[in-house]
């Protein structure tokens, strides 16, 4: 798959906002809360997606990943009636997961350059550098935080990982 131009419309997600690097504590105490909430809730929801971004000059990958911040998503059907949510936090509470922290939000990045991942983390940077390429040839800049679709779960031995960059002309 090469990089593609795409229109990213609004996404009702369940989200937590934290900072610190990916299978790190806080990223998989969030995991868990978001998952709990949203078998609660009854409803489908997921796959799990990441926002990234850091608070730095250097370009994220220079930064150490314990400075990393990010959204974590699981997309919604719809957006739950009012009080859904705190019902179903309600309900999880006793699981010790970090229920609090799980709001409902919407995202709408408008134009993304996106691209499939396969293959380890580790190798992203080399997919990215085909989307910056992609970006520059088109006139066109990134235009908010990074993001990524989980399409496998973290601990498979061959992941897909959903790569997009909402973007603007330069």
């Amino acid at each position: 798959m090469s990089a593609e131009l795409i229109t990213q419309g609004p996404v009702t997600c369940l989200n937590v906002t934290g900072l610190g690097e990916p299978g790190g504590a806080e990223h998989l105490s969030a995991i868990g809360a978001l998952h709990a909430v949203a078998a609660a809730m009854g409803s489908p929801a997921g796959p799990l997606e990441g926002l990234w971004w850091v608070e730095d000059e250097r370009p994220g990958l220079q930064v150490p990943r314990e400075q990393w911040r990010w959204h974590l998503l699981l997309p919604l059907p719809a957006t739950p009636e009012p009080g859904h949510l705190e019902q179903a936090r309600e309900s999880v509470r006793a699981s010790g997961a970090a229920v609090d922290r799980v709001r409902v939000a919407v995202f709408t990045e408008g134009q993304c350059v996106q691209m499939l991942h396969h293959g380890p983390y580790s190798d992203e940077p080399a997919t990215l550098k085909v989307m910056e390429e992609y970006m520059d040839e088109h006139g066109l800049v990134a235009n908010g935080p990074h993001h990524e679709v989980y399409l496998t779960a973290f601990d498979d031995p061959d992941p897909r990982t959903l790569l997009r960059q909402p973007v603007r002309p330069a």
